[in-house]
């Protein structure tokens, strides 16, 4: 598969569908060739905005069509497992939206799933492989601000209350935890990996879902993590990174960076910047071709077992507020 076109087929109609569609349709070596809904006249009406070639009205013929490379799951948080499942039964690879279920006990299924069947399974935590983020790991690995000691992430928005809306809607897994926290965790897990203590404390919203979240994760070796996620007002979006011998600051969004700025000890600043192509989608999805392309099962830059292990955090920290 070293030059072969990928071939994608988007599961679900929605904004984030739109949106990946958007940017995959940006990159060489990418094709969209099926659609699939549960009604065939919303996923006919999508496949003509893109220009799609065919149209299919249930997740699970879009799962059985041959012509499917890897399947993207664009559907709210609570109907990411079944079609994940269909589509890897179907031998079909997947990358899973954010969150990659709305449990760790379901993503371990997931994940065992993919596994004894041989499928490519990845969770589109976009962020990851972002540009300015691997170039921050790398300054990290190499040293440029020492040990981590802290990091400080903050992604709060203020969206109108709505009750029947997926964020604030219980029944559709709604809160600030699973659809804004893992953000946060996701840019602190490959820096500091999993925490050894877990705190945490939230506002409900009238619905139940948690509306303004604060966690703190401490480590042995003494870094601490402190994350902030709600839906109670904007905040700066920002994250920085600090050291035993300086801090790496990521400019807003941190989530979709097109700036940093390395402060080393003493106060030497260094700028790094990109110009980021398209939505800030198209760089998850060439890590999926290039893991097809070498046959590879998990994503080395996101493997399975760490997409769990978040959720098992973000169930454990939404245990606590619960109790």
């Amino acid at each position: 598969m070293a030059d072969k076109t990928i071939r994608w087929g988007i599961l679900g109609t929605g904004g984030i569908a739109e949106v990946f569609t958007a940017d995959l349709l940006r990159l060489e070596g990418h094709e969209v060739v099926a659609v699939g809904s549960r009604s065939t006249a919303t996923a006919a009406a999508f496949a003509d905005r893109h220009g799609i070639g065919r149209a299919h009205g249930s997740y699970a013929a879009l799962a059985a069509d041959p012509e499917v490379d890897v399947v993207y799951v664009a559907t709210p948080h609570p109907v990411h497992f079944e079609p994940a499942r269909l589509c890897v039964e179907a031998g079909r690879a997947v990358l899973v939206e954010k969150p990659l279920t709305t449990s760790a006990a379901e993503a371990a299924r997931l994940a065992d799933l993919a596994r004894e069947h041989g499928v490519f399974v990845m969770e589109a935590m976009w962020t990851r492989f972002s540009p300015l983020i691997r170039r921050l790991h790398s300054l990290v690995g190499e040293g440029a601000i020492g040990d981590v000691s802290a990091i400080f992430a903050d992604f709060s928005i203020a969206p109108p209350f709505d009750p029947a809306h997926r964020l604030w809607a219980a029944e559709l897994a709604g809160g600030a935890l699973l659809d804004l926290g893992c953000y946060v965790l996701s840019i602190t897990w490959p820096l500091l990996g999993p925490p050894d203590t877990v705190q945490a404390t939230a506002a409900p919203a009238p619905t139940g879902v948690d509306a303004n979240t604060g966690i703190l994760l401490g480590y042995r070796a003494g870094a601490v993590a402190l994350l902030h996620c709600g839906l109670m007002g904007e905040s700066p979006h920002t994250a920085t990174i600090v050291g035993t011998k300086g801090r790496i600051e990521l400019a807003a969004p941190f989530y979709r960076p097109e700036a940093m700025t390395l402060v080393r000890q003493g106060g030497e600043r260094e700028t790094f910047s990109v110009d980021l192509a398209g939505n800030g989608y198209t760089y998850q999805a060439e890590e999926v071709a290039r893991c097809l392309r070498l046959g590879l099962t998990e994503s080395p830059l996101l493997p399975l077992d760490e997409s769990v292990a978040v959720l098992r955090v973000i169930d454990e920290i939404a245990g606590s507020f619960r109790r």
